[in-house]
């Protein structure tokens, strides 16, 4: 029987667990100032005119993915917009097949839609790589929805478009394919563009938060076919009616300004990839694939329990990693890179030093 409960357990760690002074637990980069947009007060008006949609985000959003405007749904963050495509697609009955190793809330999500849940692995000795082969296989003719991330949470690994395109022509006339690809920014000027130009079937969402450390904005998207977005908006009067104004115009401020946010996470990102590689290099107790961007590293624990090294880093260390109970692999733990770059040195000392003492 599938769990039915209707939460997020990793969620609930997220926003009561993770603080601490070296806490290596962000997926994403650290927050960008409001100081360091160029705002004025006039910038941010309190009501504007947005009914459905804020035109000039829905403008500004579709030329940066190369789109027309009706292609274009804006949502509460990558989360909610994965929550109103799902539910835009599936009726309970329906069946949902999502990648494992996974993020939590697309789960959560599922279960909370009355789907249910088939699966398709990323394994380890494959270097978290998607065979598609395995996705057909997992196929029903019940299934609706193909769900995936790109890059992939938890590990950070890529999934080229030719991977992407063999999954399409498996889901083509029986199912959609929705990318998740909040992370895939972390690949600046290497990104390809949206899966969504893949074809039709194909729906991606992705957010502000991630990689522009603009959290606070809450500016999600999706991307979907026309047909699709008109479905996603009337459903959205269910959940978020109308977003808050000052957000959107905010919103439409830092689009105009993303290269030069970009460039300064690029900067630090590049830094600490090289700081987790020399870690990683000087360790023989974890193993692990390493991504060649974002801002996620996902090490096994080659021996001994990854509950108790957590509880040993939090208690003497005060350092924080993100165990890898809650994306279904109890041997690896999560770590975060795009911190502040002598938190992340620190932090990576301290699990040196408790990894010395378990093992």
């Amino acid at each position: 029987m599938q769990n039915n409960r209707k939460e997020s357990v990793y969620m609930q760690w997220a926003k009561t667990q993770t603080s601490g002074k070296f806490s290596l637990a962000p997926s994403g980069v650290e927050n960008y100032l409001l100081k360091d947009l160029p705002v004025s007060i006039n910038d941010i008006e309190l009501t504007g005119d947005s009914l459905y949609g804020y035109v000039p985000l829905l403008e500004a959003l579709a030329e940066k993915c190369k789109v027309d405007s009706t292609s274009v749904v804006t949502a509460m963050g990558t989360s909610m917009a994965n929550q109103l495509a799902m539910a835009t697609i599936l009726e309970p009955g329906d069946e949902i097949l999502i990648e494992e190793p996974t993020y939590d809330p697309l789960l959560a999500t599922a279960r909370y839609l009355g789907v249910k849940i088939n699966r398709f692995p990323r394994r380890f000795e494959d270097g978290f790589q998607i065979n598609p082969s395995e996705v057909k296989k997992a196929l029903t003719p019940k299934t609706k929805l193909i769900v995936l991330s790109n890059l992939h949470n938890p590990t950070g690994v890529f999934t080229p478009e030719t991977t992407l395109l063999e999954i399409g022509e498996i889901a083509k006339g029986k199912a959609y394919v929705l990318v998740d690809e909040v992370y895939l920014g972390a690949m600046f000027e290497k990104a390809p563009l949206s899966a969504f130009h893949l074809g039709e079937h194909f729906i991606t969402t992705n957010s502000l938060t991630k990689i522009y450390g603009l959290s606070g904005l809450r500016c999600g998207w999706i991307l979907a076919n026309p047909e699709l977005t008109k479905k996603m908006w009337l459903l959205n009067d269910l959940f978020g009616v109308i977003a808050a104004h000052p957000a959107e115009r905010l919103s439409v401020i830092a689009l105009k300004n993303l290269d030069k946010i970009a460039q300064k996470y690029k900067d630090l990102l590049t830094k600490n990839h090289l700081i987790i590689r020399d870690f990683l290099d000087s360790r023989k107790d974890l193993s692990i694939v390493r991504p060649d961007f974002g801002t996620i590293y996902f090490p096994k624990l080659n021996s001994g329990s990854v509950r108790e090294f957590s509880k040993i880093l939090r208690e003497k260390y005060e350092t924080i990693i993100v165990p890898g109970e809650f994306f279904e692999l109890k041997e690896h733990f999560r770590i975060g890179i795009g911190i502040n770059s002598e938190i992340l040195s620190k932090g990576l000392s301290n699990i040196a030093l408790a990894l010395d003492e378990i093992c």
